[in-house]
């Protein structure tokens, strides 16, 4: 995957950042992988839980240098980023990847059947209601105001150039049992920074969290939407608490600044 050149290695001999004009507290740099330790570090990660404000004062610190943060669950049953076997070697690039290709793909692959439709094409981009990057500031607060299921979250640092390809950068396997390249995730996350302003705010084990500036604003752009999800992620809706797709939509997708997916 082609990336900018990775500032974390400084951390090394100066972990406070302060060459690269940032004032980190302590914490660890990440290189293990499910095949051994990477040549450079893929994240760095704070030794505290987070907590509201951390992501506005040190995100737009990073993001200068080459960093984008992300909140990373350390305390959830996949422990944390050390332990959830990254596979940064295994990715492509999400450059190489139409996001409607891969929608329409997985939508015949997954949704099809259960919706018993043909693929409706992507939806239309609303108007932003926000800045994307201080809807994630917005959004990161919330999580850890206590709105999430996080149960150690920690101000993380990724070297990648837009937020949608954190994923990808780090090599992460989440979504392993729906796709094996990550990048095709990102090549998705892409598209719907493009249209809808959407940030990487938060990864588990298994789960991402997305901050949204621009949601659909009516009950047709939401199914729209809730149809573009369901080919990312079925188990959003199979396995989920909604029993159809218009009721996802409802109560998912409908003016909702948060977009949480999870595979099993």
């Amino acid at each position: 995957m082609a990336t900018l050149p990775n500032p974390l290695p400084q951390l090394a001999a100066d972990p406070s950042g302060r060459a690269l004009g940032l004032e980190l507290p302590p914490g660890r740099l990440i290189d293990a992988t499910d095949e051994g330790p990477w040549h450079e570090p893929l994240l760095w990660h704070a030794g505290r839980t987070a907590s509201s404000g951390n992501w506005a004062r040190l995100g737009s610190r990073g993001a200068r240098v080459g960093l984008l943060p992300v909140l990373v669950d350390v305390g959830g049953s996949g422990g944390g980023p050390e332990q959830w076997e990254l596979m940064p070697g295994e990715v492509s690039y999400p450059g190489d990847h139409d996001a409607e290709e891969v929608l329409a793909e997985f939508w015949e692959e997954c949704a099809a059947d259960a919706q018993d439709a043909d693929w409706p094409g992507l939806a239309a981009a609303p108007r932003l209601e926000a800045d994307p990057d201080v809807r994630a500031a917005e959004v990161a607060d919330s999580l850890l105001d206590g709105g999430s299921s996080l149960k150690d979250p920690r101000l993380s640092l990724v070297p990648a150039r837009r937020s949608a390809d954190i994923p990808t950068a780090i090599g992460w396997t989440g979504p392993l049992n729906h796709e094996n390249d990550t990048a095709v995730i990102s090549a998705v996350l892409r598209s719907w920074e493009d249209r809808f302003g959407i940030r990487v705010v938060a990864l588990t084990f298994d789960q991402l969290v997305l901050s949204v500036a621009a949601p659909p604003t009516t009950p047709a752009d939401a199914e729209a939407v809730a149809a573009e999800h369901f080919a990312f992620c079925p188990d959003n809706i199979t396995q989920g608490h909604h029993e159809t797709l218009r009721a996802y939509a409802e109560h998912a997708v409908l003016g909702q600044r948060v977009w949480s997916f999870w595979w099993d």
